[in-house]
């Protein structure tokens, strides 16, 4: 199957068979799903042979992994190896025919001879795809071509029938390069993770085994320079890692004990083992592909417009063109050469290859490109929809901040005799499983190692802690609980909302009788967030940030990043809400949070963003988009890509219809001839094939 017309010629053929409900082609990956109640595929098989083509099983393991490399194997089996002496001597053949018509330096006859002698080299393979075309009651553009050159031999036009033939063959021929092209971008995925790993055995010898053979809680080894060859998490030994293949990350990771590390990645300078955390085909890697190839399969709104249009186009084109051979010499009397002659440029003209097959090269080369950069793009829709965005709300936590609180501010207002007010909260906050005691405890590495032994140690809901320290009870803990002690001050007060206005949770440590000092807690913001909110906003989409946290943070943060619209104090239904009044107002919307917890905002979204995909395999069998890491400038740059993509779809559709549209009219004034409208069909075809390949440099 390497192009529309075969795929044209099987969904004709198969649709008329009992049994058969529903058919799933991938051009791409020239593959066809088939959803049937027979008995088996041999009729299936036969049916397709009956076209010319062969067809087989694409795999019957259960494992994901093989069926991967059989598809890899398959596609390597068919990947174009053109034979080019025969075209190279046909055309020589048919340029020497032209030639001596042109300079009638010999006999008709030996024209004639020289031309049929083109034509027998290079059109055997587009007559019988034409033949069987025609069996089969289809217009593809081997029937087209095989009329009009037959046409054009019985009209006495020789030397034309020949070069005809040949620049459609060579066209034909360099039409599928670019086509393999395409495939292997999306191939290429499948290169990323090596076939065998370096796992220690059971009497603690190394030993090089296929990587299918390895399973969870393995111990694998890598040297340096290797690829990575199966999810993990590090057990001993230190490197940085090159994660661009998975997460598109453009820097090596720093790795260590318990960092996580993902198949197809590249380990670059130290050695390390692995404990394997996901089989072959279950690893990250692995759900990239099988999500690349469902997002081939399923057809963007611009493709499915340009396959309802082609079913239309051709056979009306087709009957025009049989009028235009007919009518003028019938009713107006005019030459039957003539009209003929036009008639049989239209039928070259006539074929919408071109336009069938712009869209799903462009879309595909839009996937690979954004895999690249460690976006995954779980369907061509999701590109389409992605030039029309207009505004983006964002989940806070995980998503414009780290997730993780961390101690941001530390106002000293007196001395204690016990020691360091630091090192006093840091004991009490180490016995807390409280976020913000957890981050106070964190702060100072060195206090870590120093801290108190705490006594009669008491958690007080929505209050605090309090603790015994060398026999002086002290408390850690909110605004609350120092008003219950009555330690509030006019100035204290003010110190607490200067902060609390920027977003941060204050607590203070305290005794029964003085307040010796503040501390701020906040979830900081992640440095590439502003620079995702500015560079979307040069795109001229709007922003909201979706938040539990209270409105003070929500604003806090949101003046910090440069949100457009922040709502605090929101529940997942609330988060919903939001949603449903900006699409109210008709914005086309992307919702970008973990996947999980937004969920319900995620899926009445346009386009859901899940955040650090590469961590949670939930997040790429759930998102409508998949950042592979937490940058959020990933966003902006699926917004570029997809306008890109949009308007290469634009113009390979104006490009192929607007040169058939100059066509026709040059055909009906009597300018164009047969050669001239090869290239209005093929020539046009391998142009916007090119054009949706520059995608992939994206």
């Amino acid at each position: 199957m390497c192009c529309p017309t075969e795929q044209t010629m099987i969904e004709s053929k198969l649709a008329r068979m009992s049994g058969i409900h529903k058919l799933e082609f991938n051009m791409m990956s020239r593959t066809l799903g088939v959803w049937h109640e027979l008995p088996n595929t041999l009729d299936i098989e036969a049916a397709v042979r009956s076209l010319g083509m062969h067809a087989e099983p694409l795999a019957t393991e259960s494992n994901a992994a093989d069926a991967n490399a059989n598809q890899a194997g398959s596609q390597a089996q068919l990947t174009h190896k053109a034979n080019w002496w025969p075209l190279v001597l046909s055309g020589v053949a048919a340029a020497g025919a032209e030639v001596l018509h042109f300079t009638q330096s010999a006999p008709e006859w030996v024209v004639a001879a020289i031309a049929l002698f083109a034509i027998a080299l290079c059109g055997p393979t587009t007559y019988k795809k034409g033949w069987i075309a025609l069996k089969n009651l289809n217009l593809n553009i081997n029937a087209l071509m095989s009329i009009a050159v037959t046409g054009a031999v019985l009209i006495g036009q020789w030397p034309e029938a020949a070069m005809v033939m040949v620049l459609f063959t060579i066209a034909e021929m360099v039409e599928a390069k670019s086509l393999d092209r395409a495939r292997n971008a999306i191939k290429g995925l499948l290169d990323l993770a090596p076939e065998r790993a370096t796992v220690r055995q059971s009497d603690g010898s190394w030993l090089e085994v296929d990587v299918k053979a390895v399973r969870t809680g393995a111990l694998v080894r890598v040297r340096p320079g290797e690829r990575i060859g199966l999810d993990g998490e590090v057990a001993s030994g230190t490197s940085t890692v090159n994660q661009a293949p998975i997460t598109g990350e453009s820097l090596p990771i720093e790795k260590t004990v318990n960092d996580h590390v993902y198949a197809g990645s590249i380990n670059e300078s130290g050695s390390f083992e692995y404990r394997v955390t996901a089989e072959a085909n279950n690893t990250t890697l692995a759900r990239i592909i099988h999500a690349v190839e469902e997002a081939q399969s399923s057809r963007a709104p611009t493709q499915r417009f340009v396959d309802k249009f082609a079913k239309i186009y051709t056979p009306v084109v087709f009957f025009f063109a049989l009028a235009v051979a007919l009518i003028p010499p019938l009713f107006m009397g005019g030459l039957w050469a003539d009209w003929i002659y036009r008639g049989l440029v239209l039928l070259v003209v006539a074929c919408p290859c071109a336009l069938v097959i712009s869209t799903p090269v462009s879309i595909v080369s839009g996937l690979a490109a954004a895999a690249r950069k460690g976006i995954l793009v779980k369907g061509g829709v999701y590109l389409e929809i992605g030039a029309k965005l207009s505004f983006v709300a964002l989940d806070k936590t995980g998503t414009i901040t780290h997730g993780k609180p961390v101690q941001t501010d530390f106002l000293l207002l007196a001395e204690t005799s016990d020691g360091e007010p630091q090192l006093l909260a840091a004991s009490l906050g180490s016995r807390s499983d409280h976020p913000v005691s957890r981050a106070i405890a964190k702060h100072d590495e060195m206090a870590a190692t120093t801290l108190k032994q705490v006594e009669s140690f008491e958690a007080i809901p929505g209050r605090g802690v309090k603790g015994s320290i060398d026999g002086q009870i002290y408390y850690l803990g909110n605004h609350r609980l120092v008003a219950e002690l009555g330690l509030t001050t006019q100035s204290l007060d003010a110190s607490l909302s200067q902060l609390e206005r920027q977003g941060k949770t204050v607590v203070m440590l305290a005794s029964a009788t003085q307040v010796f000092a503040l501390f701020a807690v906040a979830d900081t913001v992640k440095d590439s967030s502003q620079l995702a909110i500015k560079e979307l906003h040069e795109l001229g989409i709007k922003t909201m940030m979706l938040t539990g946290d209270n409105e003070h943070t929500a604003e806090a943060i949101a003046e910090r990043v440069g949100i457009d619209e922040p709502r605090g104090n929101l529940l997942p239904d609330d988060k919903l809400k939001a949603i449903n009044e900006l699409q109210s107002r008709k914005h086309v919307v992307g919702m970008v949070g973990d996947g999980i917890n937004d969920a319900p905002a995620l899926a009445k979204s346009q386009i859901g963003f899940a955040m650090a995909a590469a961590g949670t395999g939930t997040a790429i069998e759930t998102a409508d988009v998949a950042l592979m890491d937490d940058d959020l400038r990933k966003i902006p740059a699926f917004v570029r890509l997809s306008r890109q993509t949009a308007l290469i779809l634009k113009q390979n559709i104006v490009f192929a219809l607007g040169i058939k549209a100059i066509f026709l009219v040059f055909t009906l004034m009597g300018v164009a001839t047969m050669w001239m409208a090869v290239f209005a069909d093929v020539g046009v075809s391998l142009l916007v094939v090119l054009n949706g390949l520059r995608l992939l440099k994206k």
